[in-house]
């Protein structure tokens, strides 16, 4: 038997650190103690809604003490708790909605208007708490909590139960439900967080990637709770300014972002002067490749390196990462203690040093499966190794770098060019922020790199710049690689972890 609430959560009274602050939230702080009763509290009013083990409850929680008392209390109970996305439209939601067949639906009240003309479409759901403002026709899920009792005996689950269900971001198709076990936060915490991070009681922990998603949930969520850290909880959009305020206001040691925010960050002007970080001893970045030119500016400007790694939802959180002070600016490190990583190619043999192939993993934090997605899910686990669809290579000292999706891979005259080392070339020119590549057909119907590019200054866009760009690119990597045509535009689409979504640029 083994109930992983009991680890995370009521395990911090009898160390003595009930009284020691765990989360900081918008309004006030919540202490060891009060983040045991507010799950015990949560965990009863689900139970007193009927929800039983293995019922699944959805969560559409912004960053907060709902979604604290809502993913705990459910696991406590034996339920199973699935995060949603907080950005998505209606129709999204009713596809999680009917795929989960969740019975309960946890909503933060500023969310309630763009899910609400699902919930009457649910075939599913019977009961919808809504947290912290009017709950409408629904439940109260703070008049609720309020009333409920605070003592909660854990269910007698076992390590291998489900535990929760994360959505895939669906960066290259529909969302999948992938189904993670009681042990798999236990695995990310003793390997990635502890011998990695070092993450440690003292620190103070602020992830601008949100708790819904694999990355954040480690980060902000179970991370800190691990080894009795504080943990900065921001319910609203981290944009560049935002996540230097939150930083100078609460000096968290670690901050969590993605390449996309660190180039935003990046383009603040005068942030050195305006902010302190002076609180960071680390940065880390996950979701997509850091560019060596962004990892460069980043620690000249501010003095503090950004460890750059890779994780998925299959694999709950990092499973390659660079280490602090040995970050080879560009790759993604080397496999975090506990996990495997091998490169094969379409057979599934190893390639050789320096050839790219496909990406395996192996460690014990990996999925049971793909919610109602049999084939799906062979497809990718291949007995105790998952492909995660990764492109990459490995050097000579071992080291892992991305070239891509396997989707995402162009080949240019039968040759692979990775998107990833065309964009980290287009970033490295000083008008670009941020750039996408994907392959589109030219004339005689070859695909060639195509360039969709965000500027630092919209107006600078004109087709000598374009121009410019192909040259730049032609001088830095291999020329056959350059994008053969750059378009300008505001902002390139992305997943909510920050991926950008190249098949909706493919669509364009």
């Amino acid at each position: 038997m083994f109930n992983v609430a009991t680890h995370f959560v009521d395990r911090h009274i009898d160390d003595g650190r009930g009284d020691s602050i765990a989360f900081h939230c918008e309004d006030r702080a919540l202490t060891y103690r009060q983040v045991q009763e507010l799950v015990g509290r949560t965990g009863n009013v689900l139970r007193d809604l009927g929800v039983e083990m293995e019922q699944r409850v959805l969560m559409l929680c912004l960053d907060a003490p709902e979604f604290i008392g809502t993913f705990w209390g459910a696991i406590k109970i034996g339920a199973v708790p699935i995060p949603l996305n907080t950005m998505l439209r209606a129709a999204d939601y009713l596809y999680f909605l009917e795929d989960s067949r969740a019975r309960v639906i946890v909503i933060s009240a500023p969310l309630l208007a763009e899910v609400g003309s699902a919930l009457g479409r649910a075939t599913y759901l019977r009961h919808v708490l809504v947290a912290r403002g009017h709950p409408g026709p629904y439940l109260s899920w703070d008049d609720r909590v309020a009333n409920a009792s605070a003592a909660l005996e854990a269910a007698p689950t076992s390590r291998d139960d489900a535990a929760f269900w994360l959505y895939s971001s669906g960066s290259t198709g529909a969302p999948k439900g992938v189904v993670h076990r009681h042990h798999g936060m236990m695995v990310c915490t003793e390997t990635y967080a502890t011998q990695v991070l070092g993450m440690r009681e003292t620190d103070r922990v602020f992830s601008a990637a949100k708790l819904f998603f694999a990355y954040g949930l480690g980060n902000a969520g179970y991370f800190p709770m691990a080894v009795g850290a504080e943990s900065v909880l921001y319910p609203h959009r981290p944009t560049p300014e935002a996540a230097f305020e939150v930083i100078t206001r609460h000096r968290p040691t670690l901050f969590f972002g993605v390449p996309t925010l660190y180039a935003g960050m990046l383009a603040v002007k005068e942030a050195e002067r305006r902010f302190d970080l002076s609180s960071l001893r680390l940065c880390v970045s996950a979701g997509e490749a850091l560019p060596a030119e962004i990892y460069a500016r980043w620690r000249e400007r501010f003095g503090v390196e950004i460890t750059d790694g890779i994780g998925t939802t299959e694999t709950l959180h990092v499973f390659l990462s660079n280490r602090p002070g040995a970050v080879r600016p560009g790759s993604s490190g080397l496999p975090v203690p506990g996990y495997e990583a091998i490169i094969v190619d379409d057979a599934g043999l190893p390639v050789a040093q320096g050839e790219i192939g496909n990406l395996r993993v192996k460690g014990d934090s990996t999925m049971a499966c793909y919610w109602n997605k049999h084939e799906k899910t062979r497809e990718t686990l291949y007995g105790h190794w998952i492909q995660t669809g990764d492109k990459y290579y490995q050097d000579r000292d071992g080291y892992f770098w991305y070239c891509g999706r396997a989707d995402d891979m162009l080949k240019v005259g039968g040759i692979w060019v990775s998107p990833v080392e065309v964009e980290a070339a287009l970033v490295g020119h000083p008008a670009v922020l941020e750039a996408a590549v994907v392959g589109q057909e030219d004339s005689d119907r070859l695909i060639k790199p195509k360039a969709f590019v965000v500027l630092k200054e919209v107006a600078s866009a004109s087709p000598e710049l374009g121009d410019e760009l192909k040259r730049f690119v032609k001088d830095r990597i291999a020329p056959y690689k350059y994008p053969r045509w750059v378009e300008f535009v505001p902002e390139l689409p992305k997943t909510a972890t920050g991926k950008i979504q190249r098949f909706k640029l493919r669509a364009t």
